[in-house]
This record gives structure tokens, C-alpha cells and sequence, in this order.
């Protein structure tokens, strides 16, 4: 019984959390329109509709959220065409230049932008990198992830050159800890993001080089 369960829980788990990321991201990218689109969509005929085993508040709720998802494609796809006419391209050069200056609104946007242009840029080495980090003890090592050099100011400050590093937590790797190190005191090691990714959302269970669970113990 018990190992039907645990091979039961191994197909469910990776599931639900991908329907619980995907139900997020939804939200988050719909729920400042659902007003406008729900008023469409009643505005439409489809007020006392349902559909199959969905009733007509659940096909409004979700209707609205296909039309919200479509129309943010279709815009990002339109944006990206004509940002690439010279015309506009001066426009949306200026318009940034406008937005650094405004108070308050630059450091959002210069920093949400920085961030963008880091992560999607395929020039750049962020995260790319696996090292051994000792912490939260000299004599204890954790997985992390090379993000770039330190900030000039820390390494004036210590003399030395430092290098930030992301040490993600267990099993939740989108949290963790900034810390900064001196090279010789991290040990780099030839293993993928996605394998070290992996290692820590399973809590050491996944081992990389095997791509499997290790085998048990005597007992």
C-alpha cells in the first residue's frame, strides 16, 4: 500500500504545482483587466450562459481570462513589430528616457528593466554558473548560483574582489540568499542550472550525475 501511495504522490506532486504556477501567473496577468473583460463578455450575451459542467459566473470568470491572456499576446506581438520601425523606435527611446527622469517611477522601472534585460539577454553569464558556497558555516558548502561581480563599493570597502552569489532554499529555490564571497573561497564545479535546480527542489534526492534517487540503504 505504502509504496502505490509514494508512487502515486511522485505523479501528483509535479502536477499540482505546475497547475498551482500556471493558476498564479494567470492571475496575476489577468486580474487588473477581469472588470473590463466580464462587462465584455456580458455586454456579448454570455451573462446566463454555462457551458457543459461549467456554470455561467465559471465561463464568464474563465472566458475572461482567454480574452485577457489572447489580447496581451496579440499586444506584446504588436509592440515588438512596430518597436522595430525606425519611427517608433525613436518614440519608445525617448518615452524611456522620459520614464528614468520621473521620480519614483525611474527607480521601478530602471530596476525592473535592468533585471529583464539580465535574465532574457543571451550575452550575459547571470545564473550560469554552479559553485560550492560555504554556508552558513566555513565548514558547511551549499549550492549557488553566480550572479556577477559585487558592487565596486563593497569591494573598496573589503579591498578585495568579491563576487555575488544567489544560494537558493530548499525546495523552494525562488528564495534564498544574496551573499558575497572571494573567489578562492568558492569551489566551481561542472554542473548545469537545471541540474542544481533540480537537486535542491528535491531536497538532495535527485543526484545529478544519476538522474535518479539514490538507492537505499542496508535496512
Amino acid at each position: 500500500m505504502k509504496k502505490y501511495f509514494l508512487a502515486g504522490l511522485a505523479i501528483l506532486l509535479p502536477l499540482a504545482v505546475t497547475v498551482a504556477v500556471f493558476s498564479f501567473v494567470v492571475r496575476f496577468l489577468t486580474n487588473p483587466f477581469m472588470g473590463l473583460a466580464v462587462d465584455f463578455l456580458r455586454y456579448m450575451g454570455v451573462k446566463n450562459t454555462g457551458f457543459a459542467f461549467l456554470q455561467s459566473e465559471q465561463v464568464l470568470r474563465y472566458g475572461s481570462q482567454l480574452i485577457i491572456l489572447l489580447s496581451l499576446f496579440l499586444l506584446t506581438l504588436l509592440l515588438g513589430c512596430i518597436a522595430r520601425s525606425l519611427v517608433f523606435s525613436l518614440f519608445f527611446h525617448y518615452s524611456d528616457k522620459l520614464l528614468h527622469k520621473i521620480p519614483l517611477v525611474n527607480k521601478v522601472y530602471k530596476t525592473s528593466q535592468d533585471i529583464i534585460q539580465t535574465l532574457f539577454s543571451a550575452e550575459k553569464n547571470s545564473f550560469k554558473q554552479v559553485v560550492m558556497a560555504p554556508f552558513p558555516t566555513e565548514d558547511v558548502y551549499s549550492l549557488a548560483l553566480v550572479s556577477r561581480e559585487s558592487p565596486k563599493s563593497c569591494q573598496e570597502a573589503k579591498n578585495s574582489e568579491l563576487i555575488s552569489v544567489f544560494v537558493p532554499t530548499t525546495p523552494n529555490p525562488t528564495t534564498g540568499f544574496l551573499l558575497m564571497y572571494k573567489k578562492e573561497d568558492l569551489v566551481f564545479i561542472d554542473m548545469s542550472t537545471e541540474d542544481a535546480i533540480k537537486y535542491i527542489v528535491s531536497c538532495g534526492v535527485i543526484v545529478p550525475e544519476e538522474g535518479k534517487p539514490p538507492p537505499k540503504g542496508p535496512g
